[in-house]
C-alpha cells in the first residue's frame, strides 16, 4: 500500500491544478430614462436564470446579478408596461408575451434592443448589443475590470426619433427592423441571401449603423459589433447620457447577495452621467426567443428555450466544491482554505497508507 501513496497525492495535487480558477461575472443594469425600464432576462439553451427573468428597475435605481462562467444569455428592456397587483400584464414594446412580470423562458417581441452575452467562452467573454430585431431603448454595455479589449458598445442614439415612416412602431415608441417590417428574405439574411456574401446592409440597417456604428445593424454584421473581454463585470445602462463617458461618481453596485433568491442588490443612483460598454460575438449565441431570427440571421423558433434552475440552486447545498467544478464563484473560497484543507487532506490519508 505504501507504493500507491504517492501516486495518489500527486493524483490529488493534479486534480486541484485543474479547479477552474474564472469567476462569475457581475450583470448590473442601471436605467437612467426618465421613466420606468422593466429589463428581461433569457438564459440562452441549458444555461440557468439569474434568479429573475423580469424584474421592475424604477428611473435612477440599479440591480445586479451573478452568472456563473459559460453562461449565456440576452437582456432588453421593456417600456410602457402596465402589471397589476399580481405582477399580471404586459408592455407597449419588449413584450415577452408571458402575461407577467417574468418572461419565464420567452424573448423579447420585436422591435427590442438586446445586449447578448457569452460568458468564458475559451477564456473569454463575448458580448454585443444588437438592433437586428430592431430598436425600443438606448442602451450601452460597459466591461470594468477585465483585461483586453474591453470595449464599450452598445446604442446612445434615440432611433425613434428618426425612424423612417414605414418602421415606426406607434407614435415613436419603437423602431422595426426591415426584416419585420417587410419579411423578405433579402432584408432577413434567408433562403438565396443566407449567407455573409449574398445578404449585404440595405439601406435601412446602414441608418442604424450610422447612427450606432458598434452595434449589429443586421445580421452579417460581425466585423466591427463583435467584441471581447476577460474576467470583466458589466454594466447595461438603458439611456445613458454618453457612449463613453464612465463616471467616476458613479455608486459603486450594493454587493449582489448570494444567499438570497435573484442574487440582486438595488441601489440608488445620484449621478448624472452614464456609461457603459460592451461588444457582441457570434460565437455560442444561436438563441431563439421571439423573433423570427437569431443575431446572426438564422432562423429561430418562437417560445420559451432558457434553461431551467437557477443561479441560487446551484450551491444551495452549501458544497463549495460543487461550485469550484462547475466554475462559479459566487461563494467566495479563498485559495488558501482550499490549500489548507487539501493539506490535511493528504496528511490523513498519508498516514492510512504509509
Amino acid at each position: 500500500m505504501a507504493s500507491s501513496a504517492p501516486h495518489f497525492i500527486s493524483l490529488i495535487f493534479t486534480l486541484l491544478l485543474l479547479l477552474p480558477t474564472s469567476r462569475a461575472a457581475t450583470f448590473t443594469f442601471v436605467n437612467r430614462c426618465d421613466f420606468t425600464v422593466w429589463p428581461g432576462i433569457l438564459a440562452n439553451a441549458g444555461n440557468p436564470t439569474l434568479g429573475t427573468t423580469g424584474f421592475e428597475l424604477p428611473k435612477d435605481t440599479s440591480r445586479s446579478f451573478l452568472a456563473p462562467t459559460g453562461w449565456s444569455g440576452r437582456f432588453w428592456g421593456r417600456t410602457s408596461c402596465n402589471f397589476d397587483g399580481s405582477t399580471s400584464g404586459s408592455c407597449l414594446t419588449g413584450d415577452c408575451g408571458s402575461g407577467q412580470l417574468e418572461c419565464n423562458g420567452a424573448g423579447a417581441a420585436p422591435p427590442a434592443t438586446l445586449a447578448e452575452f457569452t460568458l468564458g467562452a475559451g477564456g473569454m467573454d463575448f458580448y454585443d448589443v444588437s438592433l437586428v430585431d430592431g430598436y425600443n431603448l438606448p442602451m450601452i454595455v460597459e466591461g470594468t475590470g477585465g483585461s483586453g479589449q474591453c470595449a464599450t458598445t452598445g446604442c446612445s442614439t434615440d432611433l425613434n426619433r428618426q425612424c423612417p415612416p414605414e418602421l415606426r412602431v406607434g407614435e415613436g415608441d419603437a423602431c422595426k427592423s426591415a426584416c419585420e417590417a417587410f419579411g423578405t428574405a433579402e432584408y432577413c439574411c434567408s433562403g438565396a441571401y443566407g449567407s455573409p456574401n449574398s445578404c449585404k446592409p440595405s439601406v435601412y440597417s446602414e441608418m442604424f449603423k450610422a447612427a450606432c456604428p458598434k452595434s449589429y445593424s443586421y445580421a452579417y454584421d460581425d466585423a466591427t459589433s463583435t467584441f471581447t473581454c476577460t474576467g470583466a463585470d458589466y454594466t447595461i445602462t438603458f439611456c445613458p447620457s454618453s457612449p463613453s463617458q464612465k463616471s467616476s461618481s458613479f455608486p459603486t453596485p450594493t454587493t449582489p447577495d448570494t444567499t438570497s433568491q435573484g442574487y440582486g442588490s438595488e441601489t440608488g443612483i445620484e449621478s448624472e452621467s452614464g456609461s457603459g460598454s460592451g461588444s457582441g460575438s457570434e460565437y455560442g449565441m444561436g438563441y431563439s426567443g421571439a423573433s423570427g431570427t437569431d443575431m446572426l440571421g438564422r432562423g429561430a423558433s418562437t417560445g420559451s428555450e432558457s434553461g431551467s434552475g437557477s443561479g441560487e440552486a446551484m450551491l444551495a447545498d452549501g458544497s463549495w466544491l460543487a461550485g469550484l467544478a462547475m466554475g462559479d464563484s459566487a461563494r467566495a473560497v479563498s485559495l488558501p482554505s482550499i490549500i489548507l484543507f487539501l493539506v490535511t487532506f493528504l496528511v490523513i490519508l498519508s498516514s492510512l497508507f504509509l
